[in-house]
């Protein structure tokens, strides 16, 4: 509305300066540039406002299956894709995991949270073991800590 009113603005100004009241019109074009100036610095707070908002929403969340229960056991187990390594029946590339040579797909985590699946080292190409703690639960395995071990200070161990 205030847009409306301010191309007709200028229409206005020209029939009052015909008339006569120039200091009327310099006051109304005074009051035109503060409302434009309140507007624009309300857009910069707002937009300014908004990033951090958006930033703060896009930190990624604390997983519930970073620490594992002092009082469970860790197994090490081997996981990677279930379709594409452990040759499971799935819909798609889901996270497994293989223990004592029997492979089962994963709930409480996904495949996606541990990097890319179709990188060289992802669970789509490669096997890797895992640090877990959980429970079979209808032939699925329902994690509550999730950690791969790190291949390259396996690999130091070795040297």
């Amino acid at each position: 509305i205030l847009f409306n009113l301010f191309s007709i603005f200028p229409h206005f100004l020209q029939t009052m300066k015909l008339i006569g009241f120039n200091v009327v019109s310099d006051q109304l074009i005074s009051f035109k540039v503060s409302i434009k100036l309140f507007f624009m610095k309300s857009l910069l707070v707002l937009a300014f406002l908004g990033f951090f908002a958006l930033n703060a929403i896009a930190q990624p969340s604390v997983s519930k299956i970073a620490k594992p229960d002092p009082t469970k056991k860790i197994q090490i187990v081997e996981a990677s894709c279930g379709e594409c390594q452990f040759h499971l029946t799935g819909k798609s590339c889901d996270l497994a995991v293989r223990i004592d040579g029997k492979a089962y797909f994963v709930d409480g985590t996904t495949i996606d949270e541990h990097g890319d699946a179709h990188a060289k080292d992802g669970f789509c190409e490669s096997i890797r073991k895992a640090e877990v703690q959980g429970e079979l639960v209808n032939n699925r395995f329902k994690v509550t800590y999730f950690k791969l071990v790190n291949q390259e200070a396996k690999k130091e161990l070795n040297h």
